[in-house]
């Protein structure tokens, strides 16, 4: 799902004011703007609009941004911009919004002239805009750096990606397969506040429609991803034809439902599984590969959690849904798997990813077939939403390292031992007092800004702990 580039609008803001001062003003801003838009080539894929002058031109270029289809949109001051030409256009947008404070030159100097004074005087501008952005409760982040530095890049990447998920959040639907699990207070929430806030939709999908479209696989597509995963994953020679069979049936027969109710993230309760009668084991590797695909994932019906994976997939790749099993003081680190869900491509370069056969009690069913991995060392964030009441979310954020840990032979689910930045002690006590749920997604790397520009996007608070 990360494969592409965001894709978002740059829009120029100028005003004629100039033109008999300085004749052939807005084409020589225009090819700034387009070099601007150029120097992202790696982070963003930028659709340029033409200099927008007045009212109608911004109405013009934002219908053109929407209708496109983008992720975001960026404000460039081409000259002094007058906000009064774009506070209705950001009051009725529906994309996030980045203001660039950047100018074309970076430093001033004496052989500067009027033009020159003209052409870098976009700040007032900015702050003019911003004024009309925070009167009218639009949220929006804001860059101020020299436009062709590293940083400038790295800033507008976090951004685009910021903005590729929070778009992605409005047209969201997650699927749930039956129910969520009975007692589970820190996943529920209210269907309606969360869609009107954030934009994911809740899908109920009956069990019934899974062991339906199970059935009518055909056995050419089944054979098919067991192919696949004979290729790719070291298979336990336990495994049966029909152990392994019925798992595929299992993921294929999810992954069309959810193409055919539109969902990108989803979520499966034991209990849902297992008490309907007519499946033979729970779908855990299922959960593993469709992850990896790119799909949002959370057990037990949680769908804050489900959103949440989906998120990091837009926002940083390859988000792994995860719970903090255990403390472990001597290396200052907390045990992280859960029942036998886990994103492969997260999996350690130097070790295979095993489909095993593992005996499971929960559910009373058969042993499902599961995905066994390690984690892979080196950075890694932790981020978990929490629904305070009505439209009011929270994000607890805890950065840290995957340990290269100890091997447990004993645990037959994907696990990893995160030793966060601030330590167990201050993390715990933190993640606690803010509310932090015990299900969330884990990225690999330092992402923490990335979740607060998306935060600032959103209107969720964003705690780091």
């Amino acid at each position: 799902m990360t494969d592409t580039l965001p894709r978002i609008g740059l829009l120029g803001v100028m005003q004629p004011l100039y033109d008999d001062m300085i004749p052939g003003i807005t084409e020589h801003q225009a090819q700034y703007a387009r070099r601007i838009a150029e120097s992202l080539a790696g982070v963003a894929d930028c659709v340029t609009s033409d200099p927008v002058r007045g009212r109608e031109d911004a109405e013009r270029a934002m219908r053109a941004f929407e209708d496109a289809d983008l992720d975001g949109v960026m404000v460039v001051m081409l000259t002094y911009g007058p906000s009064l030409r774009v506070t209705r256009v950001f009051r009725e947008l529906r994309l996030p919004v980045c203001l660039a404070n950047i100018q074309p030159d970076p430093a001033v100097t004496p052989e500067w002239d009027m033009a020159d004074m003209t052409y870098n005087q976009g700040i007032h501008g900015a702050q003019d805009t911003a004024n009309a952005m925070v009167r009218a409760g639009v949220p929006f982040d804001v860059i101020t750096e020299e436009w062709p530095s590293d940083a400038f890049r790295e800033r507008a990447g976090r951004w685009a990606r910021a903005a590729r998920a929070a778009t992605a959040w409005k047209r969201l639907k997650v699927g749930v397969f039956g129910y969520a699990m009975n007692g589970m207070g820190d996943a529920r929430f209210d269907e309606t506040a969360l869609m009107r806030a954030l934009g994911p939709e809740v899908a109920v999908i009956a069990p019934g429609a899974l062991h339906r479209t199970v059935s009518e696989l055909p056995d050419t597509e089944v054979d098919a991803l067991m192919r696949w995963e004979d290729e790719r994953f070291e298979i336990d020679q336990r495994l049966s034809k029909e152990e392994r069979a019925d798992h595929a049936r299992m993921q294929l027969g999810i992954e069309r439902l959810l193409t055919e109710h539109d969902c990108r993230a989803y979520s499966t309760h034991f209990d849902a599984i297992g008490e309907d009668g007519r499946f033979a084991r729970l779908p855990m590797a299922a959960a593993s590969n469709l992850m990896a695909k790119g799909y949002g994932f959370a057990g037990e019906g949680d769908v804050l959690a489900a959103a949440m994976v989906h998120a990091g997939h837009q926002l940083a790749g390859d988000g792994h849904f995860t719970e903090m099993y255990a403390m472990d003081y001597p290396t200052d680190s907390l045990l992280m798997s859960h029942m036998g869900e886990g994103n492969w491509r997260v999996a350690r370069d130097d070790e295979p990813v095993r489909l095993i056969k593992r005996p499971l009690a929960i559910g009373n069913l058969d042993d499902p077939p599961t995905l066994l991995f390690r984690i892979r060392p080196g950075r890694a964030t932790l981020a978990s939403l929490v629904a305070l009441g009505g439209e009011r979310f929270r994000m607890v954020v805890a950065e840290g390292e995957v340990l290269d840990s100890q091997r447990l032979p004993a645990l037959e689910m994907p696990y990893g031992q995160f030793r966060p930045d601030s330590g167990i002690r201050d993390c715990m006590d933190g993640w606690l007092r803010n509310g932090g749920t015990h299900h969330m997604v884990m990225n690999l790397g330092s992402v923490a800004a990335d979740w607060k520009v998306f935060c600032e996007l959103t209107g969720i608070e964003f705690v780091p702990v």
